[in-house]
This record gives structure tokens, sequence and C-alpha cells, in this order.
């Protein structure tokens, strides 16, 4: 499948958005899970008690905020999206996740390594913001799947204007969503692999 912005005559790389969006919440949920675990194992300068508090408290915040973040623009964007072209490539979603990851590499490394430095402050809670990060991702991917099953569609955005990273699918270099049928590609509503696919 496509990676680059233009298909073969004429038509363009489609990227699941809902896939988009998933990509990186396992990552984040589990990196998270890993610095909260770690900075347990230190008491820190408030003590694990205060820390697993003050996480918890990070940890709704951030879920509900990511969850939340631009869903008018969402919206808006689905509401117009056009019809995909014949000749419009659909990206397979192992392709979608593999690239948002690769982008966002270093991002995540730097984010895990300032998760575990803040234990020394506050055990677990830099680790369980970082799990809400993940968390939030999930809801705002299931958020899409029930608009794109209300409206009987799969949405998609041109490769070529999600950025380098591959992972910026309202960014402002998006000028709108395509749509398909609800059985194209290889990932359901929401961006989970499909049960019969064998991919990722």
């Amino acid at each position: 499948m496509a990676r680059g912005g233009r298909g073969a005559r004429g038509g363009r790389g489609l990227a699941r958005v809902a896939v988009v969006v998933r990509a990186g919440a396992a990552p984040l949920w589990w990196l998270g899970v890993c610095a909260a675990a770690v900075g347990l194992a230190v008491p820190g300068l408030t003590g694990r008690r205060i820390g697993l508090y003050a996480g918890a408290a990070l940890f709704l915040v951030t879920a509900a905020v990511v969850a939340c973040t631009r869903r008018g623009r969402y919206k808006s964007l689905a509401d117009k999206a056009v019809r995909a072209g014949r000749h419009d490539v659909l990206q397979d979603r192992a392709v979608s996740v593999r690239v948002w990851r690769r982008g966002h590499r270093w991002w995540l490394l730097l984010a895990f390594l300032a998760a575990l430095a803040s234990a020394a402050a506050l055990p677990a809670a830099g680790g369980l913001l970082l799990a809400g990060a993940g968390a939030g991702l999930r809801l705002k991917a299931a958020w899409l799947g029930r608009l794109e099953r209300a409206g009987d569609v799969l949405l998609w955005v041109r490769v070529d204007w999600l950025g380098k990273r591959g992972g910026r699918p309202v960014g402002p270099a998006v000028k709108g969503f395509r749509s398909t049928g609800i059985a194209a590609g290889d990932a359901a509503p929401g961006g989970a692999r499909r049960r019969s696919a064998a991919l990722v």
C-alpha cells in the first residue's frame, strides 16, 4: 500500500483517521504503567501514597482532556467528508501504526524518561499521566468509531497531510477527510483490527 501522498493514476494515499489516533494509545499506556511501577520503588519527596493519589487525579484529568480535545474539528471534517476516489490507495492499518510510532519514538522515550525522573518528587504520578494520555487516545478512537458507525462510513485522511511523523489527522495542513464504505480497508470502525484480518 502507498505510504506517500500520491497513488496510482493520480489517486492519493489515505490513512484511517481512527487508526492514526489510536496508534499512540498502546505505547503511552504501557510506558506509563512501567514508569509508574518503577516509580513506586522509591518513596520520593512526598511519599508513595500522595504520589498515587496525585497520579490517579492526573490519569483521570489527562484521559478526559485527550479524549475530548478537538472533537468539534473531527466532527466538522467528518460531516464534510467527500467520497474517496477509485484510484485512491488505502493504507494498511499496520503501516499507519508503524509510521506513527517511528515518527514519535524519540518523544515517547523522552516522555518515559521524564515520567521516571518525576518519581523522585511524586512516585508513580508521571507514569499515570502517560497512561492517562494513552487511555484518552483509546477513548477518542472509540468515539470516532461510534461516529463512523452512525454515518455508516469509514473516515480517511490524506497521508501527505499528516506531516513527517504521520500523526496529525486534524492538523492545520488537513483540508478535509475522505470516506469509504464500512467494509473498506483492514481496520474496523474505531481503528481496531478486524477480527478476520491477519495484520497487526
